[in-house]
């Protein structure tokens, strides 16, 4: 069994998020979260009823500024971390310019076949699905310690 036997049978690509939602800041993180999970598929292979299963097995992640990595999981939010906004993350990626990108991710499935007869054999590689590109917009942010407000001094820093 081999993976060009497996053509007929895709997983789903996975779904790419991003916190915050599509908007970041330049130098400081943004988050980025793969869902997707172990998929079976019903169909027939050499005239026999197969079940295959596909694991996910890594995640490759392009980020549209040049930078990319691996990972082991699709990551989580924030939220589900208990963290604050902008807190590195195993799956969160710096933009340091501006700009508008376009972040991908490509999970690697690792795939098992079962004719029927409760065993699961591993095909060897691994069958990839991308998620729709996912438009990123960076932008900067300035901030300055002032000693009053705009409403004090009308006449201060960026006021």
């Amino acid at each position: 069994m081999t993976l060009n036997d497996l053509v007929s049978f895709r997983p789903t690509p996975p779904t790419l998020t991003s916190e915050p939602d599509r908007v970041g800041i330049a130098g400081l993180p943004l988050n980025l979260v793969a869902t997707t999970s172990t998929q079976t598929l019903h169909g027939e292979l050499f005239d026999f009823a197969v079940a295959v299963r596909f694991v996910p097995h890594h995640f490759d992640w392009s980020y549209g500024d040049g930078g990319g990595s691996t990972t082991r999981t699709g990551g989580t939010t924030w939220a589900h971390n208990g963290d604050a906004q902008f807190t590195p993350t195993g799956t969160s990626h710096t933009y340091s310019e501006r700009g508008t990108y376009r972040a991908t991710v490509t999970v690697s499935y690792a795939p098992s076949v079962n004719f029927g007869d409760g065993r699961w054999r591993p095909v060897a590689g691994y069958v990839t699905a991308t998620s729709s590109a996912q438009s990123i917009r960076i932008l900067e942010a300035h901030t300055a310690l002032v000693a009053h407000t705009c409403t004090e001094d009308p006449s201060g820093p960026g006021c």
